[in-house]
Order: C-alpha cells, then sequence, then structure tokens
C-alpha cells in the first residue's frame, strides 16, 4: 500500500510535468497536494479493508459473522460454568435454614457464582449442597474445587461457603479462528443431506453443543449414530432428544437416526512439579487443574489427548518453575464416539 509522502510525491511530479516547472514544497499548491494525497491514501486503506471483509480467509468480526449466516453457522455464544455451592454452619441449627436463589459466592479474584434454585440447610444438619453456576458467561468461571469461598451476602443463620467440586464448563464466545475454521471446512465438507457434515452441521445450531460427530452404518445399513456432547461434557437427554426431533424431520428416506450421549473415557493425570521459591503446592494443584479442566470441555469429543497438548498447557504457570508429566506416558488414543474427560489428578512436588 502507497504511503502518504509516495502519493504526494506523484501527484508533484505529475503536477509539474504538466505546467512545465517545478512546484516549490512551500507553496499553497503543495500543501493542497499533500491534503489530496492523505484523502487518497486513506481510499487506499478503504479498499484494503473492504477486500479483506469480502472473503472468510481474512473478514473479522461482524463481517465473519454474515460469511457463517452464508454456510448457516453461526458464532456459539459465551456458555456460563456450572458446579456445587456448599453452605455450612458450625452447629446444627433447629430449624431449616433458608437458601434463597440468586445467592452470591465469590472465588479470590472476584469471579462471581449464584445458586440456581431455592435450597434450605435442613434442622440437624451442618451444611447443604446448592446447584449453582457462574454469574459471568466464560472460561473465567471455571475454577478448581474449594475456591469459592467468599460470602457477598450470607442468608440468614449460614457462616461460610466452599464448592466441594470444580465449576466447570464456561466457554468464552467463539473467537474468530474458531468460527473461521468452521466456515472453511463447511466449503470443504459441503452437507449434502446425506453425508455425515450434514448431521454433524445440524446439531452444532444447537446451543450448548460444543461438539458432534456422524457415525453412518453404526448399526448397519441404513443408520446412523449421531453423538453430541455439550461444553460441560455428557448432554442431558432432553437435548438429545431435541436434536432427534430435528433429524428426523431432515433425515433421507429409509434411514434410522439416533442421537446420543458419547461414551466417557477417564483420564488420570499424574504431574510432579517444581515449585517456584515461596510457592506453595496447594497453589500449585489448584493452577494445574484450573488449566486441565478449561481444556477437557465437550469440545474434545472424539479427539485425542496428547501429551505435547498437556505440556503445552503446564508451560508457564505461575508457582511452577519446573513440571514433567509423569501420567500418562503416550498420547491417549480415543474412537469417534468417545469423550475423554479428566479423571484422577495428582500433583507432587518433586526434589
Amino acid at each position: 500500500m502507497k504511503t502518504v509522502e509516495e502519493i504526494y510525491q506523484a501527484l508533484l511530479e505529475d503536477f509539474s510535468k504538466r505546467i512545465g516547472r517545478d512546484v516549490s514544497h512551500s507553496c499553497d499548491l503543495a500543501v493542497r497536494l499533500y491534503a489530496v494525497a492523505a484523502q487518497v491514501q486513506a481510499l487506499y486503506v478503504q479498499m484494503d479493508w473492504v477486500q479483506r471483509q469480502s472473503f472468510p480467509q481474512t473478514a473479522q468480526g461482524v463481517y465473519l459473522d454474515y460469511h457463517a449466516q452464508t454456510r448457516a453457522l453461526e458464532r456459539r455464544a459465551a456458555v456460563k460454568a456450572t458446579g456445587t455451592m456448599r453452605f455450612s454452619v458450625r452447629t446444627a441449627p433447629q430449624e431449616d435454614l433458608a437458601i434463597p436463589a440468586g445467592t452470591v459466592c465469590l472465588n479470590a479474584v472476584g469471579v462471581r457464582y449464584e445458586t440456581v434454585q431455592e435450597a434450605a440447610l435442613a434442622a440437624g444438619e451442618t451444611f447443604a449442597d446448592v446447584p449453582a453456576q457462574a454469574v459471568e458467561a466464560g472460561a473465567a468461571g471455571n475454577t478448581a474445587a474449594d475456591t469459592v469461598l467468599f460470602l457477598s451476602a450470607p442468608p440468614a443463620g449460614i457462616v461460610s461457603c466452599s464448592n466441594p467440586t470444580a465449576f466447570a464448563g464456561g466457554e468464552d464466545a467463539e473467537d474468530d479462528e474458531t468460527l473461521r475454521g468452521r466456515i472453511l471446512d463447511s466449503y470443504q465438507r459441503l452437507p449434502n443431506g446425506a453425508n455425515a457434515a450434514f448431521y454433524e452441521t445440524e446439531a452444532m445450531l444447537y446451543p450448548g453443543v460444543a461438539a458432534a460427530r456422524a457415525v453412518g452404518r453404526a448399526r448397519g445399513i441404513g443408520t446412523v449414530d449421531v453423538y453430541v456432547a455439550t461444553t460441560a461434557g455428557v448432554p442431558e437427554e432432553a437435548l438429545c432428544q431435541e436434536i432427534q426431533a430435528a433429524l428426523e424431520r431432515k433425515r433421507e428416506i429409509a434411514v434410522d437416526v439416533q442421537v446420543k450421549a458419547p461414551a466417557v473415557q477417564t483420564v488420570d493425570i499424574d504431574v510432579g512439579v517444581h515449585l517456584s521459591t515461596g510457592e506453595t503446592l496447594e497453589a500449585a494443584e489448584k493452577a494445574v487443574e484450573t488449566v486441565l479442566r478449561a481444556y477437557f470441555t465437550g469440545a474434545r469429543l472424539g479427539c485425542a489427548v496428547p501429551l505435547s497438548e498437556l505440556y503445552a498447557l503446564l508451560n508457564g504457570l505461575n508457582g511452577i518453575a519446573g513440571y514433567r508429566i509423569l501420567s500418562p506416558v503416550d498420547d491417549v488414543a480415543v474412537s469417534v464416539s468417545v469423550l475423554p474427560v479428566l479423571g484422577k489428578l495428582s500433583v507432587q512436588a518433586l526434589d
């Protein structure tokens, strides 16, 4: 792209040739030509921007969304992390203690979590577990167990809170590069109403579906099994039935389609770490668990778990000077109908 100075010099030289003499750089005409050059250069910039937005390979933002719409695709929205909050008292109460829906708890960095239903700590008990979710959608809501420890406005009688299990399933809105990949893939694998791309594309249209895999002749000739996974992992039966009903209306004649939840394959991971000076093993455990749980989402349906990716996740974590994955010792392979999930996680200090 030409710079303002290059355009200005070209205008100056052309004008000088036309009038038969040089034009002084300090004259009023030169100033006017420089102003014209700036406007012409702005047109070059605009032309380049329009060209980039005209193709899915280079478009950005809302213009990439427009390209997605031409392929019957939509940018996936952010998803809230879900988990369980445990509300506790020091001494068992003699009557139920109400825990309203929307009770807010926070972790150390200020991420907020709220209960999603009315609950109560029963008389004679010292704690109650209540389903909860992150207030804001996004991957920032994913957090390890025992990290949500602060009550914003404690319900009457409740003295403390914690999350006995991790909050997981939170996912940021689909970024441009991921959406771009799906758009370009839709050109390479054209849905034709009968192939795997057709069934997978239709399943991916449903909110919360992170991945879909279609298997032809799964139960013999004329059968198709479609496996779906949500961001949180295994989908609920209601979602499978909803997708099943939609595919029944769109499937080709004489084809038996079944939408199924994937089988689960747990991946146990043992990590050895060298702690940075002043860091604790507990802090390292939480850091490792956070990044690994964010990795093992439903988007990994049918995808192997390479050791190289696990090492990349652990690289650069705060508080860890060095690390080694002790288990697994090799890449974990899975079939197309299997969802790898994080199993037992062990973090130990190395000498």
